[in-house]
């Protein structure tokens, strides 16, 4: 990789000289370049997509034997990220995280240390590969309520516990932005020789601006999955998986990829990952000066707007995620901090008078044209990128002072002032023990947070064993406590799962999806999509998940 040029962009380029030969298609795809639409009025702004919408022939490449412009490509984006060795996911992080799960656990069985609060690829990795799950409890942020990772110490102590582990997986940063001391993690895992992987999906921007925290890899984890099309310009789907040190079997990895990624993959979205890496690869920290002036500008309109609050850490731990950064820079934060670094692109908003709540909030907004990535029951993502303008900003701010305008609510005093003090608060006086974060007011907001019902969960069987029909019955949710759910539960965004098969139903669970379901959160996996209702198992049932 000596002779690499960041600002070339292979496969993209590939695609310009197939276009400009304007070669006769004998082969697929059926549209031939969209000349299959000419006559019937075209396909409108597919037809310039399709000039590019090629597949493997003479001089394209393989993405499952990359020899020539998907083989540069990649070792691009390792130079770029900071890999020894990159791959392009076609299929999302979800691909990524099927993959590492297989590679790490390759027969049934194996036990794998993760949190609770995982992405539904995770849990599906998980039943692909028939693994034993040990779930281990995330640290909770005492003042927003949302979960972030599991403490060091937890999973010190689930190793110690485990020793057999195949991998422990983490999710770094959550959907909201937050994360915490990624690098004492890895030398936990590494002084017990077990792989960290990380699904960094809403972290690919990481490491590449002073302002932004510092990657996974940078950290020390081995296995890093990244949504490029999340939080960098690539198309939807574009995503790519990074590795580093002897801990993975990289030709199993390969194998498993090919096994869980079309063996007809996107070329336009194989392009795009190629251009998102070399605008930051060629620009580095200058790709990201517009998008952070943008959401400099909402930061200080929303110190003009005391109805709003903005979510950040108490006592910021933000290494410079700037070129060379080391790996554990900066002063620790005190032993339990579940929260120390926030991605400054991902501004989490709420309603510091508690009158409007996520959900109303996000409806009032989208009124205005302002259209959220997520919300919960108290917040607001509003994701901002390297894309992002200050006029944007400014738009939002407007919106923001109309919908005080149109329900004025001063901020309680009381709320004025312990906002205040908690922002000066030392860390120790915020550092609560696990027990204590579990009584957070506003832990069952979020659809991020799911909690074990301990520290440290016994194995877990997972299997791809088909729920069947006769082993079920539909019930409504408020009688399901106890019972055992035989459907997923994932309210979506962000694809947490709040139930598996298998999983007993406890009061807390069937209170909170309720509250969400009323609150208008939308679910996937089950029956019913408003969840009045929800397939439980009979009381015959038996096996595993």
């Amino acid at each position: 990789m000596n002779n690499l040029q960041p600002g070339r962009a292979p496969v993209y380029e590939m695609l310009e000289q197939y276009r400009v030969k304007g070669n006769i298609s004998y082969h697929v795809p059926g549209h031939k370049n969209g000349e299959a639409y000419s006559g019937f009025g075209g396909a409108g702004y597919l037809d310039e997509i399709m000039k590019y919408d090629v597949t493997e022939i003479s001089g394209t490449d393989d993405l499952h034997h990359p020899e020539g412009v998907i083989k540069e490509a990649q070792e691009l984006a390792a130079d770029c990220f900071g890999a020894e060795e990159s791959f392009f996911l076609v299929g999302g992080s979800t691909a990524g995280n099927l993959a590492l799960i297989l590679t790490v656990c390759p027969q049934p069985g194996m036990i794998m240390i993760l949190q609770r609060n995982v992405h539904k690829s995770v849990i599906h990795g998980l039943m692909l590969a028939g693994v034993q799950a040990v779930f281990l409890e995330p640290l909770l942020d005492t003042d927003s309520g949302l979960a972030v990772a599991p403490a060091a110490e937890t999973v010190q102590a689930a190793l110690a516990a485990y020793p057999e582990a195949a991998a422990v997986l983490v999710t770094m940063p959550n959907y909201y932005g937050m994360g915490s001391d990624l690098a004492s993690l890895a030398q936990i895992c590494h002084d017990s020789s077990v792989p960290l992987l990380v699904d960094e999906a809403h972290g690919a921007h990481y490491g590449q601006h002073p302002a932004l925290p510092a990657g996974a890899l940078m950290c020390g984890a081995d296995g890093v999955v990244q949504s490029t099309h999340k939080m960098l310009p690539a198309l939807t789907m574009g995503a790519m998986l990074h590795v580093q040190g002897p801990r993975l079997d990289r030709t199993l990895l390969r194998q498993r990829l090919a096994m869980v990624q079309s063996s007809s993959p996107s070329y336009p979205v194989m392009a795009s990952l190629d251009l998102a890496r070399r605008l930051v690869h060629s620009q580095r920290a200058a790709a990201f000066t517009a998008g952070l002036a943008a959401v400099d500008v909402l930061r200080r309109g929303l110190a003009q707007l005391p109805r709003y609050g903005l979510l950040q850490p108490a006592v910021p731990l933000q290494p410079s995620g700037g070129a060379g950064a080391a790996a554990g820079t900066g002063t620790p934060p005190h032993s339990g901090a579940a929260y120390s670094m926030q991605d400054p692109f991902k501004a989490v908003i709420y309603d510091a008078a508690g009158v409007l709540g996520g959900f109303e909030l996000q409806r009032r907004l989208e009124e205005k044209g302002i259209v959220p990535e997520m919300s919960d029951a108290r917040h607001v993502v509003l994701a901002f990128s390297l894309g992002s303008k200050a006029e944007d900003a400014a738009a939002l701010l407007s919106a923001l002072q109309e919908i005080d305008a149109d329900r004025p609510c001063p901020v309680p005093q009381a709320s004025a002032v312990s906002k205040a003090a908690a922002e000066q608060a030392p860390a120790a006086a915020l550092a609560d023990s696990q027990a204590e974060g579990r009584k957070s007011p506003h832990s069952n907001n979020s659809t991020w947070n799911n909690f074990t019902t301990s520290l440290i969960s016994a194995p877990v069987p997972f299997s791809l064993r088909p729920v069947l029909e006769s082993e079920t019955e539909s019930i409504r949710l408020e009688y399901s406590i106890g019972r055992v759910a035989a459907e997923m539960v994932i309210p979506y965004p962000p694809g947490i799962p709040l139930l598996y098969p298998g999983e007993t139903i406890t009061e807390a669970i069937c209170n909170r999806l309720s509250g969400l379901s009323k609150g208008g959160a939308k679910f996937q996996a089950c029956a019913d999509p408003v969840l009045q209702h929800i397939k439980v198992y009979n009381i015959q049932k038996g096996g595993e998940v």
